[in-house]
């Protein structure tokens, strides 16, 4: 449980948001300007970056083949879900 709790929590940077989705920085912010992607959080004054497991479940989601339009419902869902349980948006 602890594990599953960490891997949860687990907060990436840019660096590995590219290495795990193989997408440019240009893209990844521009999916999120677009509601495609999650937005990132700050974590210091110069540091950003977004949860594991919101990265995860939007390649799922696009690995599913699913729509655009579902994409935008997950990544709403999932930042209204980060707001709900750390104060984050």
């Amino acid at each position: 449980m602890a594990q599953q709790l960490n891997d949860a929590l687990r907060i990436l940077r840019i660096k590995q948001v590219k290495a795990l989705t193989g997408l440019p920085n240009s893209t990844i912010y521009d999916h999120a300007k677009k509601g495609l992607f999650v937005k990132f959080f700050k974590l210091g004054e110069r540091i950003s970056g977004v949860l594991e497991s919101e990265v995860t479940a939007i390649m799922a989601a696009r690995i599913s083949g699913k729509s655009e339009a579902e994409i935008k419902a997950l990544v709403l869902s999932l930042e209204n879900q980060r707001v709900t349980n750390w104060g984050q948006s």
